[in-house]
């Protein structure tokens, strides 16, 4: 992982909270709207990325089964509608849509800022990728616009927030082109995933094009554009070309777990189904992951089966093992994850699995693996590829093996681990100790409060479209 070190500028902005309203979140009178844009996207993304990576800790890996709570987390019983440390990322993604949507303004109308149009353009599109996936329909092209807008956008549909002008992959085209068009002797400033390189940022767009294109595969013929993609070969290859950011080891810039009280943090411990994956694998990042816990008489790992009703079940900490000191005591080695090398790698072997593209998927496959141990800084066993994670193990779909695999690298990054397993169906999640949704695993995260609350004839819309707002109706990739 690489190691940026860098300082936040602190400028006021409106508090978020689940009780914010929606006309708060869309036109923030305190923004500072001619703050320089170089402050802003520094703001951003660093917002963007700690309070998302703080989500994938508290309640995506709960989701995605890596990891468990062990007192009274209605959440991790599937009760998503009553989010406890973390589960309300709704307010994240509009805060900084919204705030990136000034950056883009700016720089669309004024010459001297004209650098930050295609950085905006292409975080504009990660965001609400981000967004959509977790949500479905959202509130998107007429949003986040502030007064130049409506206060009470109407809900688009994800097939058009995906494919239609301004959408996602629209967006991300345009980012491109507005940086090849770009003749200005500017540099691009504020920038802590790049340190200002446009070309890197041209990398990043084209790895969440393959990212996107393979996500909505199952609606959409994507070979042909994931093909030109494949060949050109822009796109992030290496982990030293990740869209990543590091956390220090003292605030305010260090792993949020690292600030909380110690009670918060340890009550997130290895999930069962997190354990038997990485045991059967004998896979050596579970060191890294987790420690041995505490009644162990040697150095074991013990894994909790998600979602139990602390009320009637008792649990004692010591027996079961915590998340490893990355998370808390050395968090300078930890990474505010936007794409990676073998996140890449991951999506092209599957898309060669597929038939996409024309390429090996086992060799990507393997490069991908290898790029994942070297990103979570753990050691490769020798006979890992060959015997644990062979690409061709009997009883084991190539897409299991692919999924499988970036679902373990992807721990606390938001909530990605759950969107693959959704897709896919891997690896298969284990049933809720006591579930609080009927034992069906979510496929969509529901609209908060405050959605209903202030927007509230186009939540109707939405509300009804999803069945009540039911964690049970499927989105649009995913039908």
């Amino acid at each position: 992982m690489k190691k940026i070190i860098y300082t936040i500028a602190i400028f006021v902005f409106i508090a978020t909270s689940c009780t914010n309203g929606f006309e708060d979140l869309n036109t923030n009178p305190n923004a500072p709207v001619s703050v320089q844009p170089s402050l802003l996207l520094r703001q951003v993304i660093y917002d963007f990325g700690e309070n998302m990576s703080y989500e994938g800790f508290v309640a995506g890996d709960l989701l995605a089964q890596h990891r468990t709570a062990l007192d009274f987390n209605l959440f991790d019983r599937h009760d998503l509608k009553s989010p406890q440390l973390g589960g309300n990322p709704w307010p994240i993604f509009y805060t900084n849509l919204r705030d990136n949507e000034i950056i883009l303004k700016q720089a669309q109308k004024t010459p001297a800022f004209a650098v930050y149009e295609g950085p905006a353009l292409i975080l504009k599109a990660y965001m609400a990728a981000g967004l959509t996936d977790l949500f479905g329909d959202v509130p998107y092209f007429e949003a986040f616009n502030g007064i130049e807008g409506t206060v009470t956008p109407k809900y688009d549909l994800q097939e058009d927030i995906y494919q239609n002008e301004n959408g996602i992959l629209d967006n991300l085209d345009k980012g491109i082109a507005a940086i090849n068009a770009y003749a200005g002797s500017i540099p691009l400033e504020g920038d802590i995933l790049y340190n200002g390189n446009l070309d890197s940022w041209i990398q990043f767009a084209n790895s969440l094009k393959i990212k996107y294109l393979v996500r909505i595969s199952g609606k959409v013929d994507v070979a042909a554009q994931l093909q030109t993609l494949f060949i050109e070969g822009n796109y992030i290859k290496n982990n030293t070309e990740n869209a990543v950011f590091d956390f220090t080891n003292s605030e305010p810039n260090s792993f949020r777990l690292a600030q909380l009280r110690v009670g918060d943090f340890n009550n997130f411990v290895l999930s069962e189904t997190m354990e038997e994956i990485l045991t059967d694998l004998n896979d050596t990042r579970i060191e890294t992951f987790f420690r041995p816990f505490s009644n162990a008489t040697s150095n074991e790992f013990n894994g909790l089966l998600n979602g139990i009703d602390a009320s009637s079940t008792s649990v004692a900490l010591s027996d079961y093992s915590l998340a490893g000191t990355i998370f808390r005591e050395d968090t300078s080695t930890l990474d505010a994850n936007f794409m990676t090398a073998w996140e890449t790698n991951f999506l092209l072997a599957e898309a060669a699995q597929k038939g996409f593209i024309t390429a090996n998927a086992e060799t990507l496959y393997n490069t991908a693996v290898t790029q994942a141990f070297e990103y979570w800084n753990t050691n490769l066993p020798a006979t890992y590829l060959t015997l644990n994670a062979n690409y061709n193990t009997v009883g084991k779909s190539h897409l299991e093996q692919i999924i499988t695999q970036k679902w373990i690298a992807s721990l606390i990054n938001g909530y990605e681990g759950w969107v693959e397993y959704r897709r896919t169906g891997f690896p298969a999640l284990k049933s809720i100790s006591a579930s609080l949704n009927n034992g069906v695993i979510p496929v969509r995260m529901p609209y908060p409060a405050e959605a209903a609350s202030l927007n509230i004839e186009n939540y109707k819309v939405a509300e009804t479209a999803t069945n009540g707002n039911s964690l049970d109706v499927k989105v649009w990739w995913n039908e």
